[in-house]
């Protein structure tokens, strides 16, 4: 469906990702037993919805295609399909990670996103 997916998550859950070369997932995600991912359009409704007011998120972009099909894309809000991994994210499928600091206005500001 979408070559680029994202993930909002705490820097500080990031790092230890980094230091072990795989993100299995932040404590909603282990509760739900998958990571929960984003689309373009759907990320930041996700940071207004989950994150609002956090600072020291990151957001990462994940190459689909690195992940081989074993991705889920599945109803969530309002029935729109989610992507969602059952197994812990390798962090080679990780296009990049930027800083989703937040605006004056209290939301968070996105670098520019691709599908």
């Amino acid at each position: 469906m979408n070559a680029t997916i994202y993930k909002i998550v705490p820097q500080s859950l990031w790092r230890e990702a980094e230091a072990s070369g795989y993100f299995a997932g932040s404590p909603v995600d282990l509760a739900d037993g998958y990571i929960h991912f984003s689309t373009r359009e759907q990320a930041a409704e996700t940071a207004a919805k989950h994150f609002v007011g956090q600072s020291d998120l990151l957001l990462a972009a994940i190459d689909t295609a690195a992940l081989a099909g074993r991705l889920k894309y599945e109803p969530s809000r309002g029935g729109a399909l989610f992507p969602h991994l059952y197994e812990k994210l390798d962090l080679r499928a990780v296009k990049w990670v930027q800083p989703l600091p937040l605006g004056p206005d209290g939301r968070h500001i996105f670098p520019p996103l691709e599908d």
